[in-house]
């Protein structure tokens, strides 16, 4: 069994070691602007193992890794044995003697435990199906950035009961607001996640009675991927579920709203709000390489 520290969901870092990432992201991004040279560890190297498509994670860590000082390695399984059988555990003790930390993008969030556990390196989950604790770090930092610390505060989850609303659950408790979840019937998040977090969570069908007062609002796609077959289902479902200027109207008057990318202008949220000149959701999209940086250099700090 590995030793080494990991981040596969927000739980494996305290509240406190979650504060501090976030003001360590805070900083690298001020010092980046400024011009100053962040290459402190030269010669590390970064395995990035994809199973699904991405444009921001992919970039945000190929480019944090190198500003960095260090170099990072795209792996997909059209082009390693990972997609011709080799038992995930195998691949770990090989990938994980060579390189110096591990980010993987993958659909089972069991394959990031199974990975993990044989890595002799640290291993970020760069997305599951269940969990993307890395947009949450963005999110976080976006927040903090424009309003401050988020305890204590709403947050309204509209949409899915995918990944994103699984690591927003887990955010909650971490990060201490309290969360809506507005989500058509059956489209719920995962039901143990919500039993734990039953002190600080709700379930509400109503997404305007959801938003009423809420001070940030979250929406994602309708369909994540592998879900696309469902598009059409979905859309039906979630009709009445779209983040736009009337539900943010209930919502608190200084209130943001966030989305973490690619969004469908249309569907789940307006392109009124997508392209206002007064949206954070590029600077949640920039957050990402910032917030993973600072991930990063605690990872490789803390298992050297």
């Amino acid at each position: 069994m590995s030793d080494k520290r990991h981040f596969l969901t927000l739980l494996d870092f305290s509240s406190a070691e979650l504060e501090q990432l976030i003001k360590r992201a805070i900083e690298l991004k001020k010092a980046h602007k400024s011009g100053v040279d962040q290459r402190n560890f030269p010669g590390k190297v970064l395995a990035m193992v994809f199973a699904k498509s991405s444009t921001r994670t992919r970039v945000s860590f190929e480019a944090g890794m190198a500003q960095l000082g260090g170099h990072a390695m795209f792996l997909s399984p059209q082009d390693t044995q990972l997609g011709r059988g080799e038992p995930i555990e195998d691949s770990a003790r090989v990938i994980s003697s060579m390189v110096d930390i591990v980010m993987i993008r993958t659909f089972g969030h069991d394959i990031v435990e199974r990975f993990a556990a044989c890595s002799s390196v640290p291993v970020i989950n760069g997305l599951t199906d269940d969990y993307h604790p890395c947009q949450l770090l963005a999110d976080m930092q976006t927040w903090v950035e424009h309003r401050g610390s988020i305890s204590g505060k709403t947050v309204c989850w509209v949409g899915d009961g995918n990944n994103m609303c699984n690591s927003y659950i887990n955010a909650a408790r971490q990060f201490d607001f309290e969360l809506r979840i507005a989500c058509p019937p059956g489209f719920e998040p995962n039901g143990s996640l919500l039993a734990d977090n039953a002190d600080r969570t709700r379930i509400e069908h109503d997404p305007l009675r959801a938003a009423s007062g809420a001070d940030l609002v979250v929406t994602d796609v309708w369909a994540s991927m592998g879900q696309e077959e469902e598009q059409l289902k979905r859309a039906e479902a979630f009709a009445g579920y779209q983040v736009n200027a009337e539900l943010m109207s209930s919502a608190a008057s200084d209130a943001l709203y966030m989305h973490c990318l690619p969004a469908h202008r249309g569907e789940e949220i307006s392109a009124e709000l997508m392209d206002s000149p007064s949206t954070v959701v590029w600077d949640e999209a920039e957050n990402r390489l910032h917030a993973q940086k600072a991930l990063m250099e605690t990872l490789l700090l803390a298992n050297a």
